[in-house]
């Protein structure tokens, strides 16, 4: 069970730590007791996962995983460990050996104490009944000294147990009446069915239990974005492929002679950025939260810890940054000057943030231009742009930089700016504002169509309430508004 995501949830069965152990001790009869963040106070698929190595490439797999989801075909999220499980056995097939190695440690590490020595105590029937895969639990159960036990757990790696559920399992595996007679103790409201056939039902939440996410020691560029800056925004997709990168491409590729080498070039420099700028958030929470008297912190920020070394960040900036050149460059070599440029410029973004992060909130408003047009503008520095390129690069800055603008001046959201339209708004302007200027042939080039299309697309849900809500005075007014 995921303590995050349902462990505060109530349910008429709570109760706290000691009136379960108080329960559990004067109990007679089975003792259905949960694993996961129970009797043992993590969880055990994710500690699993934690063991493949190495870690940096079983990250990057199970975040094209969390991209392609394939559990919305199986059962949905219920399925999804069965996925990440097996996808880790597959490709690192030595992974149980480690496993079997290390669950000594775990177990004396992260046993419920109280918990176990209570139904050591009691003359209670414990039975583990847990969600988590067999393979996995049954090594754990022996660590934790009971190897006699009896386990009720999901069958291999399939989705057909984590789809049924814990009550199902438990019925088949013991009976109903076995379950009608039971004590059944769990941290998860999730558990409910199994909960309200009990004859003594317990949800209890352990003070020293913890959620820890597998692999989260490990660092990978836009962890941090995804999972604590923007959680469930799909943001590296939706705020940067789609908004940074794609006007990348769209404002060169034109002047590009090897259009796929130049759309993979961009790509490995949008990393090599992006490695440096995600630093530069978490320098904003930390700075946030050790200098600002109400600091706007997710809740994230405290619950779902992410690796966040100080030197990995530009490890993978500098390859990333130099294989782009490298790319963009070919068949040709690279000339030192383009090094000296792109490393330059991110040092240069990275001083700018951290000086952003350390002022006041309103003198904030004058540098955040400056990480906009960095975000916009950046590749520039090796890449040239169309005349049209220029023009939505700078409508990309001003279009985030104007809501920031207006909302540090006192407007009461950011978000709510409507930058897609803004920044709709200034390339038509700039666009007319060259035609005036004699430019007019370059409206009908196929790189301005698409970038008007590109906008037009990525504006279709704030222009939709404009047209929605838009109104004539002269035809809606009252006689007293006409008088």
């Amino acid at each position: 069970m995921n303590a995050q995501a349902g462990g505060s949830t109530p349910t008429p069965f709570d109760v706290d730590p000691d009136n379960a152990i108080e329960a559990i001790l004067g109990f007679q009869g089975p003792a259905l007791v949960d694993l996961d963040e129970t009797l043992y106070l993590r969880n055990s698929t994710e500690d699993f996962i934690d063991t493949a190595a190495p870690g940096l490439i079983a990250m990057i797999l199970l975040r094209f995983l969390d991209v392609a989801r394939p559990w919305r075909f199986t059962g949905g999220e219920a399925t999804r460990d069965s996925w990440r499980v097996r996808l880790i056995v597959i490709f690192f097939p030595w992974v149980g050996v480690r496993w079997r190695r290390r669950v000594a440690i775990l177990a004396a590490r992260h046993v419920n104490r109280p918990l176990f020595d209570a139904l050591r105590a009691s003359a209670a029937q414990p039975i583990v009944v847990t969600v988590g895969f067999e393979s996995i639990v049954r090594p754990l159960i022996a660590a934790l000294g009971i190897p006699d036990a009896t386990l009720v757990a999901a069958r291999g790696f399939g989705f057909h147990d984590r789809r049924r559920g814990k009550l199902a399992m438990a019925v088949e595996a013991l009976g109903d009446e076995t379950i009608r007679r039971s004590l059944v103790i769990t941290d998860s409201p999730q558990d409910r069915p199994l909960l309200d056939a009990a004859a003594r039902p317990l949800r209890t939440i352990w003070p020293d239990a913890k959620y820890r996410r597998a692999l989260g020691r490990v660092y990978l560029p836009g962890e941090y974005l995804s999972r604590v800056k923007r959680p469930g925004e799909r943001y590296i997709w939706r705020g940067i492929v789609q908004e940074d990168l794609a006007f990348w491409i769209l404002s060169s590729i034109s002047l590009a002679a090897h259009p796929l080498a130049h759309v993979l070039g961009l790509a490995l420099l949008a990393l090599s950025f992006w490695a440096i700028y995600e630093r530069g958030y978490v320098d904003n929470d930390h700075a946030a939260a050790h200098f600002e008297h109400d600091p706007k912190l997710t809740a994230e920020y405290h619950e779902a810890p992410v690796a966040t070394p100080k030197w990995q960040p530009w490890i993978w900036a500098l390859l990333s940054g130099g294989a782009a050149i490298l790319v963009l460059r070919a068949p040709l070599r690279p000339a030192p000057v383009d090094f000296l440029k792109w490393y330059a410029l991110l040092g240069a973004t990275h001083v700018w943030f951290r000086w952003y992060n350390r002022l006041d909130k309103r003198t904030r408003v004058w540098l955040y231009a400056g990480l906009q047009l960095a975000r916009s503008a950046a590749f520039a520095v090796l890449v040239p742009v169309t005349g049209i390129g220029a023009i939505v690069l700078g409508a990309q800055a001003l279009s985030r930089w104007v809501p920031y603008y207006s909302y540090r001046l006192g407007g009461t959201s950011w978000t709510n700016g409507q930058p897609q339209l803004i920044r709709l708004l200034f390339v038509i302007t700039f666009i007319i504002l060259l035609s005036a200027t004699g430019g007019f042939h370059l409206n009908l080039a196929p790189t301005t169509i698409l970038i008007v299309l590109w906008c037009l697309f990525r504006a279709r849900y704030e222009l939709g309430p404009v047209f929605s809500t838009a109104r004539r005075l002269d035809k809606s007014a009252t006689g007293k508004e006409r008088g």
